[in-house]
């Protein structure tokens, strides 16, 4: 023996090694779809495009001294911005998702196909999306009124305790302008500017039965918690930890240049997958160019700037003009804090094997607040990157 690896002598059509290698090459592949999915469907479509609608609409219909254009104005801050980018280098035609991510040039098709067959606004909110992927059900006696199918779900269990706070600073600002329902009603700025979102923002889906009415408080409470879900808690959730999980790229590639062979045994890609099983392996990883783009790309869409805006950190100026909308903020930052502590309590939890044990990352992905660089963990006020 020379310390080769004597892959003739072991390596035989049937033996439990020839069902490893394939698990490891189907498991590549499953990964490289999975890796488009997510940055095209759960990143790209489901925070930085599909906000862009309520950002136009508000900027056309609501007055700059419009409570509600100012609630929303942090949580809209850079991201027109930051998709003009990503339009310029990243998921242009020839750019940067087409030619590393497994869709290649129907990258856009397929998230434009996705749009048309899922997108639905009443399902953007946290509870409803746990509900309609099977994550949860419906429970009043339950904390947040559900029950969770997977009860070690880590974004579902840390993103409930958010979407909560977050529902009760919007509740405590909405209601301070809107005391009775009739006023949200009799609002024509507001009225215009959700007519817009719906009947042109996605003029393709106006005619749809579940867009939210806005005729009560409630019903603005929330449609803005949605709003502002989507563009802190869910996009921090899919966005900031892509370095720690993809950045070492054999780990989660994002895309395969060989397709699974075949077990017929007169194809050669079959006979030479037996005879050199890991050679096959790494041909079908990406390219060292494929997967040096990717990793710079991944590296600086998980760093946060040393200027980052943290949600509930920094208090608007019109905020605190207004003493009650003030202390509704100061409630909620204090909120955010015991939020960290909670969920550090989790993850040295060890019963909660989802984030706790030997090889387990924590998981810190929804916590407020970060320092500077690629933490894995902070909530920014808006879609910035």
């Amino acid at each position: 023996m020379d310390g080769k690896p004597q892959w003739k002598q072991v390596f035989t059509p049937g033996t439990s090694a020839t069902s490893c290698w394939l698990w490891k090459l189907a498991k590549a592949h499953a990964l490289a779809h999975d890796s488009g999915y997510h940055q095209l469907i759960s990143h790209w479509l489901r925070t930085h495009c599909c906000t862009e609608p309520y950002i136009i609409a508000a900027n056309r219909q609501l007055s700059a001294m419009h409570p509600i254009y100012r609630l929303l104005h942090p949580y809209f801050r850079y991201t027109m911005e930051i998709n003009a980018l990503a339009r310029i280098a990243l998921i242009n035609a020839g750019g940067v998702i087409e030619s590393t991510f497994s869709p290649r040039k129907y990258a856009i098709e397929m998230s434009s196909i996705i749009y048309g067959l899922e997108w639905r606004f009443d399902h953007e909110a946290l509870p409803a999306n746990l509900i309609s992927r099977g994550m949860a059900v419906e429970d009043p006696s339950a904390p947040h009124g559900l029950k969770l199918t997977i009860e070690d779900y880590p974004f579902a269990s840390d993103g409930l305790e958010l979407w909560s706070i977050l529902k009760q600073w919007v509740t405590d600002y909405v209601s301070h302008y809107y005391s009775d329902s009739s006023l949200v009603e009799s609002d024509e700025e507001l009225q215009a500017w959700w007519t817009e979102v719906r009947t042109v923002g996605h003029a393709d889906k106006k005619n749809e039965p579940w867009w939210p009415n806005l005729k009560t408080t409630e019903d603005l409470i929330h449609v803005v918690t949605t709003i502002i879900w989507v563009a802190s808690g869910h996009h921090a959730a899919v966005n900031f930890g892509q370095y720690a999980y993809a950045g070492y790229f054999p780990n989660r590639p994002t895309i395969t240049r060989s397709k699974m062979p075949t077990e017929d045994p007169t194809d050669e890609e079959w006979k030479h997958f037996l005879e050199k099983p890991e050679e096959t392996l790494l041909r079908s990883f990406p390219s060292q160019l494929q997967a040096t783009k990717v990793m710079t790309i991944l590296d600086v869409l998980s760093g946060h700037s040393p200027e980052e805006e943290y949600l509930g950190e920094n208090l608007e100026p019109t905020w605190e003009a207004e003493p009650n909308i003030k202390a509704a903020f100061e409630k909620f930052n204090g909120r955010l804090k015991e939020l960290e502590g909670i969920i550090d309590g989790r993850n040295a939890n060890e019963d909660l094997k989802n984030r706790n044990g030997a090889g387990v990352v924590p998981y810190e992905l929804l916590k407020p607040f970060s320092t500077p660089g690629v933490t894995a963990k902070g909530v920014p006020n808006s879609i910035s990157i």
